[in-house]
């Protein structure tokens, strides 16, 4: 009889259902624990993988929850990349508002914006996977909707960016309602759209 043919080594590629049970389980224990009572070892027991194997793959719960957020923000908050106009750039925020209150996701973009004003290294890497891409996604959108005439701001891109966005983080991080209307005028006042 034979012995049994070594597995073949798969290095550090990662188990898909292990890494989404990961993800799934962070978010999770995020909404129900908060941030600070997050860590590895309830992350993995939730996930049912082992914390050795968390640690191969993430260096820190910071890291797992980033990947939670880049991934859902890309399919639930895309930034739209076809007709820039003052409509499209409403419904963006509208969308974004009801993100940070109502989605799993959002909660994460706010327990790390919290963490990262006293961690630095979370306030780095939170600016060098989500917030640094996304928000040169949104300048583009702002940048086509100027160029189009549809939006004359009085600010310049970045700032109104700034001006659009800020408002509606507060509120969420003051657990205040955004109500459609209080988008509505944010858009309307920063930008003084010309149509839409």
């Amino acid at each position: 009889m034979s012995p049994t043919p070594p597995r073949p080594r798969s290095g550090n590629r990662r188990d898909e259902a292990a890494r989404d049970a990961v993800l799934h389980a962070a978010d999770d224990l995020l909404a129900e624990k908060g941030f600070g009572a997050l860590t590895i070892e309830a992350i993995a027991r939730e996930a049912g993988v082992a914390k050795q194997t968390i640690y191969r793959w993430w260096p820190s719960k910071v890291e797992i929850l980033l990947d939670t957020l880049v991934e859902d923000a890309e399919r639930q908050l895309p930034v739209p990349t076809d007709k820039a106009t003052a409509a499209s750039i409403r419904t963006y925020l509208r969308k974004f508002a009801r993100f940070v209150t109502h989605d799993a996701a959002g909660k994460v973009l706010l327990a790390l914006l919290a963490e990262a004003q006293h961690d630095p290294e979370t306030a780095t890497r939170m600016h060098q996977r989500y917030l640094g891409p996304r928000r040169r996604q949104e300048l583009e959108l702002l940048k086509g909707a100027i160029d189009a005439g549809e939006i004359a701001p009085r600010l310049g891109p970045d700032a109104a960016m700034d001006a659009l966005i800020g408002p509606i983080v507060y509120r969420a991080l003051t657990g205040a309602s955004i109500p459609r209307g209080f988008v509505d005028a944010l858009v309307e006042d920063v930008l003084r759209p010309r149509t839409g």
